[in-house]
Order: C-alpha cells, then sequence, then structure tokens
C-alpha cells in the first residue's frame, strides 16, 4: 500500500524503512551482554541546591532505571511473537531475519534446515573503522529486502548502528547451497542507497541519499557473466525534493516520485516492455500532490484536487497519463480524510479517517463503480499496517494489521470480491482481550473555536480517572499523524494505573491536508493554542490534574510543548522530550544547516519575510524562556544528530536553568514549592529516532519512566504475584 509520507524533520521520515521490532529481539536465543554505559547525564536542580542534593537526585534515576529496565523487559517479553510483517514470500522460499543475516526456507521441502542467504558478517566494514567498531555485532541492521520477479535476485538494504549509513546488498539466488559450503555471494554492494525496486529479474532500479536528501535515481543491470552496469536515469536539482522508486501492486509499472512539501511529479516506467525509459505523468506544479497505482492499463490518481483541496482518486489510460485526460473516480465525504490507497484485484481500496477520529475502509469495484461499501474496523482500532504482497501471495487479497499504542497488531485479511473482512481464527481469544482496555474519542474547543480530536486510552471509566498519572502525547507538524502503533511501553503504563492522551493538534494530518494548512508557518501558534484546549478540556472532564500531569513529544512535537512550558507551565508537572527542536529561530536563520531550506514551507523564512520572522519570535521555545516555575524536563539529544543541532538543545537547557535560578531568586517564597529538575542526556550517534540496539533503546525508555515517576512522585509499580499451586 502506498504510503502518503511528506519531506520533513520529523520522526519518521527518515528514513522511511522499518526496522526490526525491538520485542521480536526478546525471542532471540541469543544472550545479550548488558554493556557499559556511554551516556553522559548532566542533571541540574534548578533552585540552586546543594550538589550533595544534585547527586541524590541523579542516583534516584538510576536506581530506579535499573528496577524500569528489569519490569519493562518482562513487557517486552511478553509481546515478543506477536505477527509482523517482516517475512517475505517468494515463489519457492519464504525469507525471514535473524540477528546474523537473511534466511531462507523451502516452502517445496519444510523438513530442510533454513538456508542463510545473506550473512551480516561478510558485508564490507568500510575504512575507518575501529577494531570495537569493526567487531560490533549489531553493526548491520536489515532494513527492506524485494525479490526480483522470478526469484533469481535478492536486494536488501542494511543500517549501520554506528552512523547514518545505508548499504544495499545483491545476491543472486538459485538452488540450495551445498550443506558446510559458506552462505551465498553478495554479488554487490551499493552505497547509501535509500529506496529501490526490481524492474526486471536482471535490472534494479534504486535511489540514493546524500546527506538528509535523496535525489538521484540509477539503474543496475545485472549480467549472466556476473558483470554488472549502472548508469544514471534521473538527477533531481531542486533542492527541496525527495525522490524514490515504487512499485505497483500488480508489478507492472515502477514510478520515480519526485515530491516536495508543495508539489509532485511522478514518472513512469512500464515494467513489462523493454524500453525501461521514465515517462512523465504530469508536470510538477505548484501546490499539486499526486500518488499512482496501476489497474489493467490504467492509471489510478490520489490527488489534492477534491473539495478544499484534499484528495481525491482520479483515473487516467497509461498512454494519456497527463492531467488533461484525468477523469474523477471518488470523492470523499466533507471532514473525511483520505490516508491511503490500493489497488487489489479489480478493487480500490482507501484506508479513510471519518470526523470521529476512527479508521475506515471504502471498498470500490474499478469495473462497476456503483458497487461500492464502508467496511467498519474494531472501534479501538487506530493504526494499520498493510502487507506488501509477495511473488506468490493472492493479488486480490488485501492483509493488514490494526494495532493502537496499547492493543498488540491483529492481523485481518480483506477479499473485496466477496466483502469479506476476517481475522486470524487462532486470535479470537486475542481479540476479546483488545476490549480490555477503553479508546475514548473527545473533541477539545479551541482558541479560534476549531475542535481539536483527542484520543484517550484508559483501564477504568472516563468518571474514575481523577487520579491517575497522565502521559499527554503530541506532535502536529508536517502533516504528519501522531505515531499510534503499537509500544509495549505504553502498554505497561496502562496496566500500571496510568492514562494516556494523544492531542492531534493543527499542523499535523488526522484531519486532512487542510489540517496540516491551518497549522503551518502563520498558523504554528495554533498548535500551542490546541494542546492548551486538549489539556483544559482534560482536566475539566475529571480526566488526572495538572500535578499528576506529563507530556512527552519528540522532535518537531517539542515545538508546541515547550512553547505551552513558556506559556502557561502550571498546566504540567514533568515533560520529557527526545531530540527536540528548540531553536526554531535560530535553526530557520542559517540556510546552511540540513533541511533548513526545505523547511521554510513548514516555518516560513526568518531571514528573507520580516513577517515570518516575527511569528516564530512569538512561540519559539528557547527565544521565549523567562523567569518562572517551570515543570521538570527530561531532554533527550544525540550528539550527532543532522536534523536537530545539538547546539539549541544544549543552549535552551542553559537558558532554561538560568530562568528558572532566577525566578528562586526572586521570589525568596517560591521555596516552599518543590524545585523543577533540568535532566540532559546526551547520547552518542547520529540515530534521530534513538538507539538501533534494543539495549541501549530499553535503557533509554527506562530512564525516561524513572524520571516521570520520580517528578510525579508515584509509587513503584509492583510485579504481579504469581499464584502458588
Amino acid at each position: 500500500m502506498m504510503v502518503l509520507r511528506p519531506v520533513l524533520r520529523s520522526t519518521a521520515l527518515h528514513l522511511g524503512v522499518s526496522r526490526v521490532r525491538f520485542w521480536e529481539l526478546m525471542g532471540s536465543k541469543r544472550k545479550t551482554r548488558l554493556p557499559l554505559s556511554v551516556q553522559r547525564w548532566c542533571s541540574s536542580e534548578a533552585s540552586g541546591l546543594s550538589s550533595d542534593h544534585l547527586c541524590s537526585g541523579t542516583v534516584e534515576y538510576q536506581y530506579l532505571k535499573k528496577y524500569f529496565v528489569r519490569r519493562l523487559k518482562a513487557t517486552y517479553h511478553r509481546f515478543h511473537s506477536i505477527p509482523d510483517y517482516s517475512v517475505v514470500c517468494g515463489r519457492h522460499h519464504v525469507y525471514f531475519i535473524k540477528d546474523d543475516g537473511i534466511y531462507r526456507i523451502d516452502k517445496r521441502d519444510s523438513i530442510l534446515e533454513p538456508e542463510q542467504v545473506v550473512n551480516l558478517e561478510h558485508v564490507s566494514r568500510g575504512g575507518g573503522k575501529t577494531r570495537a567498531e569493526s567487531d560490533e555485532r549489531f553493526q548491520w541492521t536489515i532494513q527492506r529486502i524485494r525479490l526480483s520477479p522470478q526469484e533469481k535476485h535478492l536486494a536488501a538494504t542494511l543500517k549501520s548502528s554506528h552512523k547514518e549509513e545505508l548499504r544495499c546488498v545483491v545476491v543472486r539466488l538459485g538452488e540450495r547451497n551445498i550443506p558446510l559450503l559458506p552462505p551465498r555471494h553478495i554479488l554487490l554492494e551499493l552505497e547509501s542507497v535509500f529506496s529501490f525496486e526490481w524492474a526486471t529479474d536482471d535490472v534494479l532500479f534504486y535511489t540514493t541519499m546524500e546527506g538528509l536528501r535523496s535525489s538521484s535515481v540509477f539503474r543496475l543491470h545485472l549480467a549472466s557473466d556476473c558483470s554488472s552496469k549502472i548508469t544514471s536515469v534521473y538527477e533531481e536539482t531542486h533542492p527541496d525534493v525527495f525522490v524514490e522508486v515504487a512499485l505497483s501492486r500488480d508489478r507492472q509499472i515502477l514510478t520515480i516520485n519526485c515530491n516536495s512539501r508543495t508539489s509532485s511529479e511522478v514518472m513512469l516506467i512500464d515494467v513489462t516492455k523493454s524500453y525501461l525509459e521514465p515517462l512523465v505523468i504530469q508536470p510538477r506544479q505548484l501546490d499539486l500532490l499526486y500518488h499512482v497505482e496501476h489497474w489493467k492499463g490504467l492509471l489510478i490518481i490520489l490527488v489534492n484536487t477534491g473539495p478544499a483541496q484534499e484528495y481525491q482518486v482520479m483515473q487516467a489510460p497509461v498512454s494519456e497519463p497527463s492531467m488533461a485526460s484525468w477523469v474523477s473516480l471518488f470523492a470523499p465525504s466533507p471532514d473525511t480524510a483520505i490516508k491511503d490507497m490500493d489497488v487489489v484485484g479489480d478493487y480500490l481500496l482507501l484506508v479513510a479517517n471519518t470526523p470521529a477520529g476512527k479508521l475506515t475502509l471504502n471498498v470500490m469495484s474499478l469495473s462497476n463503480l456503483k458497487e461500492t461499501h464502508i467496511i467498519q474496523l474494531p472501534s479501538w482500532a487506530c493504526a494499520i499496517e498493510t502487507k506488501k504482497p509477495g511473488l506468490a501471495d493472492q493479488q486480490g487479497v488485501l492483509e493488514f494489521l490494526l494495532s493502537s499504542p496499547v492493543h498488540p497488531p491483529v492481523p485481518y485479511s480483506l477479499d473485496p470480491g466477496k466483502g469479506l473482512l476476517l481475522s486470524d481464527a487462532g486470535n479470537q481469544t486475542y481479540l476479546e482481550s483488545q476490549d480490555k482496555y477503553i479508546t475514548t474519542r473527545l473533541e477539545a474547543c479551541s482558541q479560534d473555536g476549531t475542535l481539536v480530536p483527542v484520543t484517550v486510552f484508559h483501564a477504568v471509566p472516563v468518571e474514575d480517572l481523577g487520579q491517575v498519572p497522565l502521559l499527554v502525547h503530541v506532535y502536529g507538524a508536517y502533516g504528519r499523524d501522531l505515531n499510534m502503533e503499537f509500544c509495549p511501553v505504553k502498554r505497561f503504563l496502562l496496566e500500571q494505573g496510568w492514562a494516556l492522551a494523544y492531542c492531534h493538534i493543527r499542523g499535523g494530518g488526522e484531519r486532512g491536508l487542510s489540517w496540516h494548512r491551518q497549522g503551518r508557518v502563520e498558523g504554528k501558534p495554533r498548535g500551542v493554542e490546541d494542546l492548551q484546549a486538549c489539556l483544559h478540556n482534560l482536566f475539566s472532564l475529571g480526566v488526572s490534574s495538572p500535578s499528576r500531569a506529563a507530556l512527552t513529544a519528540c522532535s518537531a512535537g517539542a515545538v508546541p510543548v515547550a512553547a505551552l512550558c513558556n506559556r502557561n507551565p502550571n498546566r504540567m508537572r514533568a515533560v520529557t522530550l527526545q531530540a527536540p527542536f528548540l531553536d526554531v529561530l535560530g535553526t530557520m536563520e542559517k540556510p546552511n544547516l540540513p533541511l533548513t531550506l526545505e523547511d521554510r514551507d513548514e516555518w516560513g523564512d526568518p531571514v528573507g519575510n520580516l513577517n515570518h520572522r516575527h511569528i516564530i519570535a512569538s512561540y519559539c521555545p528557547l527565544h521565549n524562556i523567562t523567569p518562572q516555575h517551570y515543570p521538570s524536563m527530561l531532554l533527550t539529544a544525540y550528539s550527532g544528530d543532522p536534523r536537530v543541532p545539538l547546539e539549541g538543545v544544549l543552549k535552551y537547557a542553559k537558558f532554561i536553568k538560568k530562568a528558572i535560578h532566577a525566578h528562586f531568586s526572586m521570589n525568596p517564597n517560591a521555596g516552599c514549592k518543590s524545585a523543577p529538575k533540568i535532566v540532559l542526556n546526551v547520547q552518542p550517534g547520529v540515530n534521530h529516532l534513538g538507539p538501533e540496539d534494543f539495549v541501549q533503546r530499553l535503557e533509554e525508555e527506562a530512564f525516561r519512566l524513572a524520571f516521570l515517576y520520580t517528578e510525579l512522585g508515584l509509587d513503584l509499580p509492583l510485579p504481579r504475584r504469581k499464584r502458588k499451586r
């Protein structure tokens, strides 16, 4: 299924590829030693308390961190066997990922032992590595796997765990290796590959990453004598355009997608023809966004030419692909936002968000346009992950997983022709347990009268949530929805009596393209107003209270959170920010920084537009710090993060500590309040999304919980006692 993904400084661009779920590693038989801590912790009692008191606070966190490591390990282990789509089905084999590489099982003879086809230890280590780095077991993490049409070749991208490096390996497949011989030889290693697809058994199209840009498309041709030829296919010149390649579900066309935040241009390659040169479908024009699928010689086009510039579905013949030939197929009802599109067999499937914030599946017959119906998904479903069909999978059936932050993924399959939506029969008990936790959808009235969606997860009725701790999640940028996929840590919190709230403020994409437009550039202050309205609504309904509430955000989501801390710091007790974007004005003033030019469509241009400068200066977290009683903060940053400069995080921590100290100095009576703590956690590495390694990620999450429990004054959650026989 196509993903409508903008190019952004968000938590999930980057690198747009799926990582192996951490809880899968818990099911591994391999024993892992806990490494020595490599983190640098900087903690400050902002009121100028003694260094002894400061030391005891840090020690307290570390003690609780060890406790939560044990508890989270047990939680991840409980969910290590949940379904996922990391398995790839070929015509004759099933391919799967293990710690040391890629393996396959022969479907014709399941008795045989799995055969290793890619050994990560055989991937080139490259120069400039220390011995320790070269021996690091987790040097490479497998990201994507693609099989050629007749299963002649396999290509896979790998990510370095030490730096933001991508590599693609190509392996020739065939009959099973003779036992006791080394695994298959890697034919080729391609550097910095971002997206890639097989056009034929011997032709691979791929794009490369340079810095944070993907702008070049290449064609690799493998000859029968194992020689190879690489030719340049396309080079994008606009700095704000991101390029990737994709294959249609029926594997008939390959597209080169050139997207910025304000325009699209798609080039078409018909892989059924020997002439593999790209043809432009519709040249880019400002504010025109479109995405393409294929069905029986027709292009199915999702384009933002619907009412209020929202997405609708058009079609055009492959022979005449330009906009002049586009004919309307489907336009959604008002306030319904199309989130994704797929063509399954003879049916068009649309994932949509209803005005009430629920996910639905719209099914339309492409051979009989009057045959349409809507499939209601379970009320708890907040995220959908569709399976990319393998070479031998049924093309007429859609397989997907439904989940929420606290509901583990449940597999479903949809046969559009029969109108059947089926869950795995073996998961019936599992399905029934999904109703154990309550999903409540609310709306908060913002300052300008706009209703802002809020999703709340809780274990007891709303009227009983007055004394529970509350963790509020927010993002609101780049037209991207909040991440609502399953997370074992969120489930753990719910089991310990927390309530979780997700505030879908403007600037995100939950209510369509217009929701994003209302919250970018001049509309950025609306996101702060929306967040404040969401908190007010929650507390008014009796959900927790400011003294038991904490806010959490990543990357650009830190902007509305930290801006609200400046404006109204009494609305929360604690804040945790990961890779936080805090110096909006300073960053956007420097065009030489990665993403600054591309980000002007999101944040504005403070250098060339005086009005933009005034707006950014009005809400920028770093430039609006004032002496007052701030909530306690945990700031987690990464020393080599190219998306969020570390300089801005360090400067923010310094300024806010100084402001809190000034507040206590000017108000001696403020000493009766407990002093907030500003904890700066700077970790090595360049991964904007946190460490790839499971143990390091677990420790980071455990420290975050230790901080929250300490600053909210919560008792430690006790593990359940095992019933004696």
